[in-house]
């Protein structure tokens, strides 16, 4: 299951790839907002937290950019959100980096942008390999951070 969440900024994109979602049976579960004005660290932490837990297996999170996004929901340990605007990036992320969290730009991209990007980061499997070692530093980073 997809976790998702947005600020205001994002809203319309949100609401635009829910129904995307929907038309491809893929299940989800809406951490909000419903478009009303609010913090998108607040909403990145709901989500990344979920994602974190295992209760969900990705997540994707819509602000303005998505950068202020991403930079919120790689503050909790386990998540590698990335914020991609090219299917290039949305694609190496998840094969080179096994990213967990797509974050997209409700300012930046239109809804048909948008589905592609869903698509390959959702499909995109993680190559392991030679990528393991990279983010097993990563979660040594983390781990030292957090002491």
């Amino acid at each position: 299951m997809l976790a998702i969440g947005c600020d205001h900024g994002g809203f319309k994109l949100k609401e635009s790839l829910k129904r995307y979602l929907e038309e491809l049976n893929i299940e989800y579960k809406d951490f909000g907002c419903d478009g009303e004005t609010c913090d998108y660290p607040d909403i990145a932490a709901v989500v990344a937290k979920a994602v974190a837990s295992g209760s969900f297996e990705k997540g994707l999170l819509i602000c303005g950019t998505g950068i202020g996004m991403s930079i919120a929901a790689n503050k909790i340990r386990g998540i590698r959100a990335a914020c991609c605007s090219d299917y290039y990036s949305a694609k190496y992320t998840r094969m080179h980096n096994n990213a967990n969290i797509l974050c997209l730009g409700g300012r930046i991209i239109g809804p048909g942008a948008a589905e592609e990007l869903v698509d390959v980061f959702l499909n995109t499997e993680y190559e392991g390999g030679r990528h393991q070692h990279r983010l097993d530093i990563i979660t040594r980073l983390e781990e030292e951070s957090a002491q």
